[in-house]
């Protein structure tokens, strides 16, 4: 694990120049160890007690105004940022950070003890320069590091450097000078420094007796004792002299050049003490140091001198300030004056410019009305223009649409001849696809195939939920599935049946075949399932008895019109009659529902959910009571419970007024008419003696669909005719903006995966049913992914909002 890299916090001070080296001095020192160094530097704020410098000199903060002093704060506030970016800059290399300590009113020396102690700094490298003073305060650098050096604990190195050169260091060699670098020696003070000590060290005497008055008790004359208690006399002044000198406050110690001076005096040189040794008698080295308290006192005193000058001038400008604050009230008063002047002349002046600029304004409005009277009359005899240009344009639309009208009716009546030929055509198309269709159910019976489980599962993913029916929202065990590129329903028997059972039920549902009976496609005799024929639009009961605002939960392609349930009755009746003419006995269905009624894709219906039992005569009459409930069904579109015991007690007028109006308007005669072939085959098991016969209900069948084909066929007739009629005022609905699947104009339409657009809600209601296959080509969708067609629903708002104009 990596060790972290030791800290050398290096106090620097305003002095750049000082900073450089005392940073030099460090990285040389610690240069072949990985170090990290710690920048600090104090922070002045400058207060109401302090001085501050300006271009008139040296002021009191309080004769400044508080903007100009946020202004000088913020000046040295940034000549103090661009300061340590330097001593950062110098660094290179090497890891530094800055740490600020903000001053207070507690002094330099004691701000860094504190700190020293607090973050428990082991190696601190400090210049002069951080020491001089930086505010109105005087600070003393020299006695500021003597004070720091005594009180600094024994786990703190310390170096002291002045020019770039080391002072003063407290470290682990206990040697009383150590020496830098260049050779040139220090006295290092680790105890509390006594000036005896220094003198002693100086003036080396008797090993025995470190005391320097030792020096002088050798002689043994008088002279000798003269001498040794003059010794005695500077060495006590000296020594009185100094202490005095280390306890004078720090706080009202000379300027930082004292300081200095006083510093360098301490620095020896590396042969001083020798010189002193060898040269000087006893009386000159007191003469020595004489000569240096008389120069320490001379310069005290002239010291005392500059500060007795500083306050004289300082009291002279505070004068001076006062003199100018007077004159500047004056001509504050005097510009208020003018002011005030200049404000009532420029309101007379802005109630002229009201007045003025009302007066433009009533002659603007005056213009504007006369502007508009004039626009006014010829816009009128514009209108007169068109109107009377209109009638003429109308008169000549009015010939030209009796004209047009009769071409229209020679057109209705080419239109009726091509219609029933049409019609013709189109019965004719019908008996060949069922001919058609009677093939292809024998060759399906012939090509009726046993399949494998393996592709059973493979065709409905493995029974997989999602392809899985359901019938009036709930769950069958008939699956969807694709066998041989064709859409399959796989129907689920139990499995508790018999192979024999299954085997003869599958023989069965083989041989009987017909149009309007769901086809048998094959079977697989290892899951118990008969694969049928797939009716995409699901069963009956669906399409009749789910409301139109829950579409989504039945397949719906569109709603039941009253043709297609005439129709669709036939196709069961005919169906139910195929099966009730087999021989040598009736194949009775036994439960006959509209859940067992499916319907193609053209809507064509289908029995399933055929049976295995073949039943007597009384039997087949359930199936006959059966599809006349089926028939009340598809009249009233209901499915309540007690349905046919109240349809037996009301009459067929009666039974008229519940008719489905989602049929659309049922023709009243072939409406009673369905209605009593219903109530017949309702009432076919209470008169036992009765023979009705489904035979007999096909021909009252038959007649009632011609009659309904009739009238389909003249009804849209009348509505070809009724828009050939309206073909210049009508504005039919474009194919584009119809549904597919609702056969309704589109509100939000989405692109499906085969590229045609259809109603939202009518495409989710398709998938969700499990349909893969698109509704209009029949193949397989690529994906299920719709997506807005955001222009064709602008056109179709467009065309709404172009029928509600012309409507209006």
């Amino acid at each position: 694990m990596d060790t972290e890299e030791p800290k050398v916090y290096v106090a620097v001070g305003n002095d750049l120049q000082d900073g450089y080296r005392t940073l030099d001095w460090t990285l040389r020192k610690w240069k072949p160890q990985s170090i990290s160094i710690v920048i600090l530097h104090v922070t002045y704020n400058i207060s109401i007690k302090d001085f501050v410098y300006t271009p008139f000199g040296k002021l009191p903060a309080t004769s400044l105004s508080d903007e100009k002093l946020e202004i000088l704060k913020k000046y040295e506030q940034g000549k103090t940022d661009n300061l340590l970016s330097k001593y950062m800059g110098f660094c290179g290399k090497v890891k530094a950070e800055i740490l600020k300590v903000e001053k207070s009113d507690e002094p330099v020396h004691k701000l860094i003890l504190d700190l020293v102690s607090r973050l428990t700094i082991t190696k601190l490298v400090m210049g002069l320069s951080f020491m001089k003073p930086s505010a109105g305060k005087s600070r003393t650098a020299v006695s500021g590091s003597y004070f720091v050096h005594h009180h600094i604990p024994d786990y703190c190195e310390l170096f002291i450097i002045c020019g770039g050169k080391l002072v003063s260091l407290k470290g682990e060699n206990d040697e009383g000078v150590m020496e830098d670098d260049q050779g040139v020696k220090f006295v290092k003070m680790r105890e509390r420094v006594n000036f005896g000590n220094l003198w002693t060290k100086m003036f080396p005497g008797n090993g025995r007796n470190p005391n320097p008055l030792s020096i002088c008790s050798r002689g043994p004359d008088a002279d000798s004792r003269y001498s040794q208690g003059t010794w005695e006399n500077c060495v006590r002044e000296i020594e009185i002299y100094f202490q005095h000198l280390s306890s004078l406050n720090l706080d009202e110690a000379s300027n930082s050049e004292d300081g200095d001076e006083i510093l360098q005096t301490l620095a020896i040189e590396p042969n001083a003490a020798e010189q002193i040794d060898s040269n000087m008698s006893v009386a000159e080295r007191t003469e020595f140091m004489k000569s240096k308290i008389n120069e320490a006192r001379e310069m005290i005193r002239l010291k005392k001198k500059e500060t007795k000058d500083d306050a004289e001038r300082c009291a002279k400008t505070k004068w001076a300030i006062c003199l100018c604050n007077s004159r500047a009230d004056q001509l504050e008063s005097l510009t208020k004056e003018d002011v005030a002047s200049h404000m009532e002349i420029q309101r007379d002046l802005d109630s002229l410019k009201e007045q003025s600029c009302e007066v433009i304004r009533d002659v603007e409005e005056s213009k504007n009305r006369l502007s508009s009277l004039i626009e006014l009359q010829s816009e009128l005899s514009n209108k007169l223009q068109l109107s009377t240009m209109a009638k003429g344009h109308a008169e000549a639309q009015l010939e030209k649409a009796v004209i047009a009208r009769a071409e229209m009716v020679k057109d209705i009546e080419e239109l009726r001849r091509q219609r029933d030929v049409l019609h013709r055509r189109i019965e004719f198309c019908k008996e060949k696809d069922a001919i058609g269709m009677v093939i292809r159910s024998s060759e399906l019976s012939c090509g009726f195939r046993e399949y494998a489980a393996e592709d059973i599962k493979l065709a409905t993913e493995d029974f997989s939920e999602r392809f899985r029916l359901k019938c009036a929202g709930d769950w069958t065990n008939v699956y969807r599935g694709r066998l041989n590129h064709a859409s399959v329903a796989i129907k689920m028997l139990n499995n508790g049946l018999s192979e024999e059972d299954f085997q003869a039920k599958v023989s069965f549902l083989t041989d009987v075949r017909h149009p309007h009976l769901v086809a048998v496609m094959g079977c697989c005799s290892e899951l118990k399932c008969i694969v049928f024929e797939y009716m995409p639009n699901g069963n009956l009961r669906d399409k009749l008895f789910t409301s139109p605002r829950n579409y989504k939960n039945c397949s719906r392609a569109r709603a039941l019109r009253w043709p297609d349930r005439i129709r669709i009755a036939h196709e069961v009746c005919l169906g139910l009659s195929f099966l009730h003419s087999t021989e040598p006995r009736p194949i009775v269905h036994g439960s006959l529902t509209p859940s067992s009624i499916l319907l193609d894709r053209n809507l064509v219906a289908k029995i399933s959910g055929l049976g295995l039992n073949t039943r007597d005569q009384l039997n087949v009459r359930s199936d006959i009571r059966a599809f006349g409930t089926l028939l009340l069904h598809l009249l009233t579109g209901r499915n309540w419970a007690g349905l046919v015991e109240e349809a037996m007690a009301l009459d067929q007028t009666t039974l008229m007024q519940v008719l489905d109006g989602k049929a659309g308007t049922w023709p009243l005669e072939l409406a009673d008419e369905l209605a009593g072939i219903a109530l017949k085959c309702l009432s076919a098991d209470q008169d036992a003696n009765r023979d009705l016969r489904i035979a007999g209900v096909m021909k009252e069948l038959d007649e009632v669909r011609k009659k309904a084909d009739g009238l389909a066929d003249k009804r849209e007739s009348e509505v070809v005719t009724d828009r050939c009629a309206n073909k210049e005022d009508s504005n039919d609905v474009p194919s584009v903006f119809i549904c597919p699947i609702f056969q309704e104009v589109m509100k939000n339409p989405h692109v499906a995966a085969d590229g045609f657009s259809y109603e939202l809600e009518a495409m989710e209601e398709w998938l969700v049913m499990g349909h893969d296959t698109s509704p209009m080509t029949n193949l397989r969708l690529k994906h299920k992914y719709l997506t807005p067609n955001h222009t064709l629903r602008s056109l179709i708002q467009e065309w709404h909002n172009k029928q509600s104009s012309v409507h209006s």
